[in-house]
């Protein structure tokens, strides 16, 4: 059996590789990235690589050529995401790949996030294409509510559009340990994973986590959608980026980040990782 995880070399895929390595040899394991140095370093670490771009149809058929689980983690390039995933999922069906596992969003068949269209997009891709396949719908990542812990560290605020609102969110490494379950084997065809943290928190409450971890007073301001959007694009965020950043604030509070399914630990077999937890261990 030959397995293959697209991005190999991103900040999912490379705990995504760490999590399948434990359940099967790395010899049965290809990497696909997008750059040669990238796949010297994964070469270097005992993995076959592959290189092609999500862009490119045909390097991604020959490079699926002999593959038979395959796990499509998304692409960082918001706006070409449909078309690049549509890409490899053509591809995929061209060079008889077995199954397909594909990292999506909560509930991205109904959900109203900017982020939701592509990752619906794609859903759609793989079902029309009749390659058997599950979606691991990925809530948010925990890491990304921490992307401001420096400037709330020294400014004492945390700041965002979500009210009171809650994210249920988990680290990668949890949602790769999970990605990595289901590509390695077992009856996953079909099957819809709604995946989020056990547990959710509001913004309020992070803040207050991160005051308890570090010690210093850090509070959560919530600003409407136009002033948190100015203040991203003031921190050096770029205008497109922040309005992501702002709508997915804005649809948290609404409640399109919380779940309570509890899909993830499930599959893990064991609690995901507390944001009381993840907040430590970043500081």
């Amino acid at each position: 059996m030959r397995y293959m995880i697209t991005g190999a070399s991103g900040q999912l895929g490379t705990h995504v590789l760490a999590a399948l390595s434990a359940r099967i040899p790395k010899a049965d394991i290809t990497a696909l990235v997008r750059r040669e140095d990238a796949a010297s370093a994964l070469a270097a670490q005992g993995y076959h690589t592959a290189i092609a771009s999500y862009d490119d149809v045909d390097a991604l058929t020959k490079a699926f050529d002999g593959i038979d689980r395959l796990l499509l983690i998304s692409g960082s390039e918001v706006g070409q995401r449909a078309r690049q995933h549509g890409n490899v999922v053509a591809a995929a069906k061209a060079a008889g790949v077995g199954f397909v596992a594909y990292t999506s969003l909560l509930q991205a068949h109904r959900s109203p996030m900017l982020l939701a269209a592509e990752h619906k997009a794609t859903e759609e891709a793989l079902a029309a294409s009749g390659v058997p396949h599950a979606l691991l719908r990925n809530g948010w990542y925990s890491e990304n509510m921490l992307a401001g812990l420096d400037h709330a560290l020294a400014n004492g605020t945390m700041i965002g559009a979500s009210g009171t609102g809650r994210y249920a969110s988990a680290p990668r490494h949890d949602y790769a340990e999970a990605a990595a379950i289901v590509l390695a084997g077992g009856d996953h065809a079909g099957k819809i994973y709604e995946l989020a943290g056990d547990a959710s928190y509001t913004g309020a409450e992070l803040a207050g986590m991160v005051a308890q971890a570090s010690g210093k007073p850090v509070t959560y301001i919530d600003l409407p959608p136009t002033e948190y959007k100015a203040a991203l694009v003031g921190a050096g965020i770029p205008d497109g980026f922040a309005d992501v950043l702002v709508d997915s604030s804005v649809r948290a509070g609404e409640g399109w980040l919380d779940d309570r399914s509890k899909d993830l630990s499930r599959l893990l077999g064991h609690p995901t990782e507390p944001m009381a937890v993840t907040v430590r261990n970043a500081l």
